[in-house]
């Protein structure tokens, strides 16, 4: 066995932060305890129980694991830049990397999609399946990324929906859940849009865990847009683009992170239906 001499201190303390911030992200999820309450639902001659995140404390925790979570995904971008500028990338470097992506990008989005979904949880319990599922294909995920990545790649393409990219999709719907709650809507159409979604995260952190393990590209939008010089223009568009996802951050984070998802997988479907241009790699 080869021991470990020296370690980079700073890209491992931006990576350890990573795992920090994922595990904070799970015990404020775990704070969360949505209440049952019975609702009348017209046509229907008794009340029916419902579970939601209607307290306001729950959206809040609901709300700063899902920052913690966006907040990990910066110390994650960071760790790997940092090593290459400081020269100092490792194998230990990696794997202690894609151990803690799995617990922040993995188990954390699992479990808060569980709290999430209370009265999904309540009625039908197949979420806590679901969730597991999701933390197990991000596990495959990095660690298919750990044995086929090498020296010489650019960097610039994933194969599959990287897990941060995935854990992003599904929390950014914590921020939509918090800003419906916190503004001025009429109540019944809060706790009807409360409800449908509910009921249709669960489906959509499924297909998102098969993108995770899919074969299907994707761009390295930090690289992509960040990396090298751009042109006057692009530096524009971002700015405004910024500006345009922190002013209504509730509802633009999900829109992004949906759009980004899904666009992949439409393109390919569009390539091999449409098109009929036949791709190299298999689907999974």
């Amino acid at each position: 066995m080869r021991r470990i001499r020296t370690i980079a201190v700073l890209p491992t303390l931006f990576t350890l932060a990573n795992l920090v911030c994922g595990f904070f992200s799970i015990v404020v999820a775990a704070r969360i305890d949505a209440p049952v309450v019975e609702v009348a639902v017209e046509g229907e001659s008794a009340a029916k129980p419902v579970a939601r995140l209607g307290d306001a404390g729950d959206r809040t925790n609901v709300m700063i694991s899902a920052w913690l979570i966006f907040l990990a995904m910066a110390f994650d971008a960071l760790d790997g830049h940092v090593a290459r500028l400081s020269r100092t990338t490792s194998d230990f470097g990696g794997q202690l990397d894609s151990l803690c992506d799995v617990v922040t990008f993995g188990v954390a989005p699992g479990f808060l999609l569980v709290k999430m979904c209370p009265n999904f949880t309540y009625e039908y319990r197949e979420v806590w399946v679901i969730a597991a599922a999701y933390a197990a294909c991000a596990a495959l995920r990095l660690a298919r990324f750990n044995v086929e990545v090498t020296q010489d790649d650019d960097h610039m393409n994933f194969s599959g929906l990287p897990s941060p990219a995935a854990a992003a999709s599904i929390v950014s719907f914590a921020l939509l859940f918090y800003t419906l709650h916190n503004k001025a809507n009429p109540p019944e159409y809060i706790e009807r849009v409360d409800l449908v979604l509910q009921m249709i995260l669960p489906f959509y952190a499924l297909i998102v865990a098969l993108l995770m393990v899919s074969r299907i590209p994707y761009p390295h939008i930090v690289n992509q847009v960040f990396r090298g010089h751009r042109s006057f223009a692009h530096v524009v568009w971002l700015l405004f683009g910024a500006v345009a996802v922190l002013t209504v951050p509730g509802y633009a984070v999900p829109l992004v992170c949906l759009a980004f998802t899904l666009m992949a997988p439409l393109k390919y479907v569009w390539e091999a239906v449409v098109m009929r241009r036949p791709h190299e790699d298999s689907l999974f």
